[in-house]
């Protein structure tokens, strides 16, 4: 495995102030029905009660830590969680070794129980994107709104080579690497070269943190999922997003999902992957624009 990166004085100093502004919104630990565990950041609103709350579930190479920028911002407004998935910081795995995206979709049902959110807005960033929508099609009473930010379609339609060359060759990477060297050849593809040093660092800082037993039990759910099926049998109010500059999920890529979906795709100028950390006034304006418009239709489909 690699030998551990040096980190510079300004990319300390850099940590030193995202965390700074993270210690705002402290990880949180809850247990559930099922004797598991699930950590999370939240940011309360004092005066929320005409405000939806807002889900945020992140990519495979990130964590809740990853949206402090929607905290500060959306935060102010109405009731903001963001979990680590199951396998990410101090959230229990899934049982399964090669899970469906159910497996997640089942805890984060769980989750939402014991936070006492009967119906929110769902708002999946990538892999994260995979889990909502097959919460939203299993569960469509709770989900006011979905909204997708540059989503991993995954590769449970391809033929089993590809699933098992796309897997196969992720897991060696994270072998070969560890997250900290994941971290240094991995996350600039995250964002567009317009990207500064802050989201920069920001993203390096999330990817370095992930757990390699959660991160290869994602890579599985990766393999095995198909959103656009499940985008093709719901019917509650949904939109799609992604970044122009965006080289993993592009725009053609999401442009499809939107399809499934019947939505027209919407696209942030001059962002890469992590739209939301790279451009996080635009992308949090579209959040918060899908947010208000769920606010008007509380009433259950």
């Amino acid at each position: 495995m690699s030998a551990v990166p040096t980190v510079t004085a300004d990319q300390h100093a850099t940590h030193a102030g995202l965390e700074a502004r993270l210690a705002r919104f402290p990880a949180q630990q809850i247990g559930l029905a099922s004797q598991r565990a699930v950590s999370y950041r939240e940011a309360e609103c004092a005066d929320s009660d005409s405000a939806l709350p807002l889900v945020l579930l992140h990519g495979i190479g990130s964590g809740a830590a990853s949206w402090v920028q929607q905290f500060e911002v959306l935060g102010a407004t109405r009731r903001v969680l963001a979990w680590d998935a199951p396998g990410y910081g101090a959230s229990t795995p899934v049982a399964a070794e090669s899970p469906n995206a159910m497996d997640y979709a089942t805890v984060l049902n769980e989750w939402l129980d014991a936070l006492g959110v009967e119906r929110c807005v769902l708002v999946g960033h990538s892999l994260g994107a995979i889990v909502a929508g097959a919460f939203a099609v299993a569960y469509p009473q709770r989900v006011a709104g979905l909204l997708l930010l540059s989503p991993a379609g995954g590769y449970g339609a391809a033929s089993a080579d590809v699933r098992d060359t796309k897997r196969d060759q992720r897991l060696a990477m994270l072998n070969d690497l560890g997250p900290q060297g994941l971290a240094e050849k991995r996350s600039a593809n995250m964002l567009s070269a317009q990207a500064n040093d802050e989201a920069r660092a920001w993203v390096r800082w999330n990817m370095s943190r992930v757990i390699p037993h959660g991160y290869a039990q994602a890579t599985h759910l990766l393999a095995n999922a198909d959103l656009a099926a499940d985008l093709a049998h719901y019917t509650g109010r949904i939109n799609v997003a992604v970044g122009a500059d965006d080289t993993i999920t592009p725009p053609a890529a999401c442009e499809r999902l939107a399809l499934a979906a019947r939505t027209p795709l919407q696209v942030v100028p001059h962002a890469g992957h992590a739209s939301y950390i790279e451009a996080p006034a635009a992308t949090t304006a579209i959040i918060d624009t899908f947010c208000r418009a769920s606010d008007r239709q509380r009433s259950p489909e």
